[in-house]
């Protein structure tokens, strides 16, 4: 096992790896920016070193300034937390060059996986099923026309590198579909350096369920159930639950064995996401693999029984999973919320700033994950989002009314928050029946 390790990241996730260290014995070097200096957090770790000026691409995207902190440090892992750094196969390969284990999957199975197309054609070849679409990257406009064509209109133009909806389009018609295709072109380059798009078939009203695996370093592959995660907005993640309400159990052991199948064909190891959507009828195609471990682990975590974190951690270092498939059980129901500085009565306009006061909820089965406190100034510079609160109980009904019950316990001051517009979907009928798409937050909440 490490006796030291370092953590590339900030915030609520990085305090959840110190904690996962402390527990485990093990000495932790947290990096910080200048925006982070002074957080409370810091001060659990062993050791605080500054790795550049406020902005990402100068500190937690700057990968000297990492490992020269990890040399500083003496450390022998790194863990990557999620965003920044934890799904760059050149830092992976960089790590591992200056014998510093990475905490994550090989940079050859993240680079495998990390493009979407090809992912597509790996899952096609472990026979999970994909959306139709094209064989592979859209060249020219009468190439995505003859596709469009032969899918069928709605198609969905996705950017082969990246995530989070960027350089992703719906087209109806061929006008739309050529203008589309620049626009998703254009802003793949911009936001990933990779103008590469491919089309699929455009599912309507779609849910968005994905499985958790993880593997250890000697063929041990499994996964830990699914997530239901559609309850999204410009897809990004509001809600998170598990189990997936109304999700056939035939569909649920199908698709999670999808999962492992497909992870296993690429000799992936640690912990990470397989992505699906699954339409009206409960047919599931694949979607995206995420090598790394993802916000809404809690969730996981809380109806299994399983620290993620410390599996993650434990399998890098080159110990066996401690347990098989048989043992991994899903019990109660467990519901995330995440918590982000944002006006939802604005357009969920950012809200940085310093927090004047704070309260946190409590009680049996409620759990929040936070860095934040009293004094705290939420910088503009990163994510907005200041915690998680996360719920468990034997159903998901009482799921729902614990979760109603902690949000109204849930007291930020200095800042707006997006907790109020959390308690309104939870008790729309949609939601509480379990009848979430993709297309809900939208079409409910924010359509004039």
């Amino acid at each position: 096992m490490y006796n030291r390790i370092l953590i590339a990241n900030r915030g609520e996730i990085a305090l959840r790896i110190i904690r996962a260290c402390r527990e485990m014995g093990i000495e932790t070097v947290a990096v910080f920016s200048e925006a982070d200096r002074g957080s409370a957090y810091l001060d659990l770790a062993d050791e605080a070193i500054c790795v550049g000026p406020a902005k990402s691409a100068q500190s937690y995207l700057k990968i000297d300034q990492i490992i020269s902190a990890a040399e500083v440090g003496n450390v022998e892992a790194i863990h990557p937390g999620y965003g920044f750094l934890a799904e760059n196969a050149h830092f992976n390969e960089v790590c591992r060059s200056c014998k510093i284990d990475f905490i994550g999957p090989t940079p050859e199975a993240m680079d495998l996986l990390g493009d979407k197309n090809r992912a597509r054609e790996i899952a096609r070849k472990a026979k999970v099923p994909v959306v139709p679409g094209s064989g592979g990257l859209i060249t020219d406009e009468a190439e995505a026309l003859k596709v469009a064509h032969e899918i069928g209109f709605p198609v969905l133009i996705k950017a082969t590198a990246g995530g989070g909806g960027k350089g992703m389009r719906v087209a109806a018609n061929d006008l739309v579909l050529q203008t589309a295709i620049q626009q998703a072109q254009t802003e793949a380059q911009a936001a990933f350096g990779n103008a590469g798009v491919y089309l699929e078939k455009y599912i309507e009203r779609p849910r968005h369920v994905e499985v958790q695996v993880i593997a250890d370093l000697h063929g041990n592959a499994v996964h830990l159930w699914e997530r239901e995660c559609s309850t999204q907005r410009r897809h990004q993640k509001l809600i998170e639950e598990s189990p997936a309400p109304n999700l056939p159990q035939e569909t649920r052991e199908a698709i999670c064995s999808a999962a492992v199948r497909l992870i296993e064909s690429v000799n992936y190891t640690n912990a990470g996401t397989v992505e699906f959507i699954v339409d009206q009828e409960n047919n599931f195609y694949f979607i995206e693999v995420n090598a790394r471990i993802q916000v809404e682990h809690p969730v996981t975590e809380m109806v299994t029984g399983i620290d993620l974190i410390r599996a993650q951690i434990s399998v890098a270092a080159g110990e066996p999973l401690p347990f098989d498939q048989s043992a991994v059980v899903q019990h109660g129901s467990a519901i995330e919320c995440r918590i982000n500085a944002e006006n939802p009565d604005r357009n969920f306009q950012p809200s940085p700033g310093p927090i004047t006061q704070i309260f946190t909820p409590g009680g049996l089965g409620v759990r929040f994950e936070s860095h934040v406190h009293p004094g705290y100034v939420v910088p503009p510079h990163y994510d907005s989002m200041i915690g998680k609160l996360i719920v468990h109980q034997p159903t998901r009904r009482e799921a729902i009314a614990c979760m109603l019950r902690a949000l109204d316990e849930l007291r930020v001051e200095g800042i707006h928050t997006t907790a109020s517009f959390h308690k309104k979907v939870l008790q729309h009928s949609e939601f509480v029946e379990g009848w979430v798409d993709t297309s809900f937050v939208e079409r409910v909440f924010l359509t004039k």
